[in-house]
């Protein structure tokens, strides 16, 4: 809004000292011909500020009634027709605000220079005028447009969160119930945990961006949790550099990464699992891998892209607009996630 009211304004300023200049050319042309100044003078300003008047109508009536390519020929004979009115009201006027002997004759013989001349600056601005208001349209067009979009992607986002927590939660509630006959302790620490993770949940949008720093804190609530579901079958390790922790990524998106690798890194295999989580700046991308291990004998590594990964990938195409962002590879019965995080122009912000 303040760019289109600086246009408005600078548009204002131009189109003004335009007008003064064409009333001094005028004056000065009538002067050059004969007419003292005096009488110049009541002629420019007569004459062009009635053909303002007639331009501002044309402008105005544009402004609410934005012509389309079919309906010019109404507007050119608009402007016909006023050049008319204002050729005959400038001549009656100016017939009884300048005396002499040799005006009227020269009023007269300059009336069809005069409509010409009207026409042709009329014509012009109503062009100017058709071009400026189009243009208006558009960018408003553009700016609803680009609102829409914006609340369809925040509301696909908020749709993948809501399809993402109640498997977790439902998971971690069937673990509590199972842990509290035969393990209270553990069952009380794993509600405390549950309630810390859901009320970090809760504060975080889906467009915020937090540190890995953050994220890493808020995800280790998470793998507390995993822990004491599977006990000493779960084990994590995490490999972070100082510099990749302060840069900035999306919130909430490593947890259905890890929860993907943990549903197939432990169905999957028996005995202990370790899933191995390495972070690390390259090329100004934050590059965040996650490795479990799978049994080829029983999983294919496409059971390893379930809709956790899909929705982690949908949601970095609506963010950035990629979709290179996520990958995933097979090999020596490693199944390995990586997600880069672009940089951001001028760094990454919060929401």
């Amino acid at each position: 809004m303040p760019a289109s009211l600086f246009s408005v304004r600078r548009f204002t300023v131009i189109f003004s000292i335009s007008w003064l200049l064409l009333m001094a050319d005028h004056a000065a042309l009538l002067y050059w011909f004969g007419l003292s100044v005096q009488d110049a003078v009541i002629d420019s300003v007569v004459s062009n500020v009635l053909l303002l008047m007639a331009c501002l109508l044309v402008m105005n009536t544009i402004r609410y009634y934005v012509p389309g390519i079919n309906q010019y020929m109404n507007v050119f004979c608009m402007c016909i027709l006023l050049t008319i009115v204002w050729v005959v009201i400038t001549k009656w006027l100016l017939s009884g605000a300048i005396d002499g002997d040799t005006y009227p004759a020269f009023l007269r013989k300059s009336l069809v220079i005069r409509g010409s001349i009207g026409f042709l600056v009329m014509g012009i601005l109503t062009m100017v005028a058709i071009i400026w208001f189009n243009w208006q349209e558009q960018q408003k067009s553009e700016e609803r447009k680009s609102d829409a979009e914006r609340l369809a992607r925040e509301a696909e986002l908020f749709k993948l969160r809501q399809q993402l927590q109640p498997h977790f939660l439902f998971n971690s509630l069937n673990s509590i119930n199972a842990l509290i006959g035969i393990r209270p302790q553990e069952a009380r620490k794993m509600v405390q945990q549950l309630s810390d993770f859901l009320r970090g949940t809760i504060k975080k949008e889906e467009t915020q961006w937090v540190t890995l720093k953050e994220e890493m804190a808020y995800l280790q609530l998470y793998l507390d949790i995993e822990k004491v579901r599977f006990g000493n079958r779960l084990d994590t390790l995490i490999e972070s550099d100082e510099e990749s922790l302060e840069m900035k990524l999306p919130a909430l998106l490593l947890q259905p990464i890890v929860e993907n690798a943990i549903k197939f890194g432990l169905y999957d295999t028996i005995g202990a699992t370790v899933i191995r989580i390495t972070t690390s700046k390259q090329d100004g991308q934050l590059v965040i891998s996650v490795c479990n291990p799978y049994d080829p004998e029983t999983s294919t590594p496409r059971q390893g892209t379930g809709f956790g990964l899909k929705s982690v990938q949908r949601r970095l195409y609506l963010l950035f607009a990629r979709s290179d962002l996520l990958s995933t590879e097979a090999k020596n019965d490693i199944f390995t996630t990586t997600v880069r995080i672009p940089d951001l122009p001028g760094g990454h912000r919060l929401s």
